[in-house]
């Protein structure tokens, strides 16, 4: 209970101190749930984090540095995207451990939408040690 806690306020600290840009859902294949939470936080230009959260037999956190963000060819609207950050799941057992994610994402010039695909392989370290390089989701957001 107070991982969860520890949890929700790091959460609301960051989302206090942070001016949101996008949030939305992603799915599928999210930390032991089919549809997450999605919302991305800008550091700048060229950076960001992209956060998720999921309930679903526990909640499961994302929280990623994508230090890597640029358009993608030149192409107004396109970007793609890479990064890397912690992943937790607490649940029946607590989960941690590391992930990386690469993406592309159009954002529509005509509505404040953006609509993206990622792939996003995760080693956990806590409880078990596994690898899994099988979870991609498509992710639909609002912009303001």
């Amino acid at each position: 209970m107070k991982k969860l806690l520890f949890s929700i306020l790091f959460l609301l600290t960051l989302l206090s101190t942070s001016k949101a840009q996008e949030v939305g859902i992603r799915f599928p294949n999210f930390s032991g749930s089919q549809v997450a939470i999605d919302g991305v936080f800008s550091l700048g230009k060229f950076s960001r984090l992209h956060t998720d959260i999921t309930f679903g037999g526990g909640m499961g956190i994302d929280c990623l540095w994508d230090f890597w963000y640029q358009n993608l060819g030149g192409e107004k609207g396109f970007m793609w995207y890479t990064g890397v950050g912690p992943t937790a799941f607490f649940g029946d057992a607590f989960k941690f451990g590391a992930a990386g994610e690469v993406g592309i994402e159009y954002h529509f010039s005509s509505a404040p939408l953006a609509i993206g695909v990622d792939w996003r392989p995760y080693f956990q370290m806590i409880d078990t040690t596994t690898f899994n390089a099988d979870s991609f989701g498509l992710n639909i957001r609002i912009c303001f």
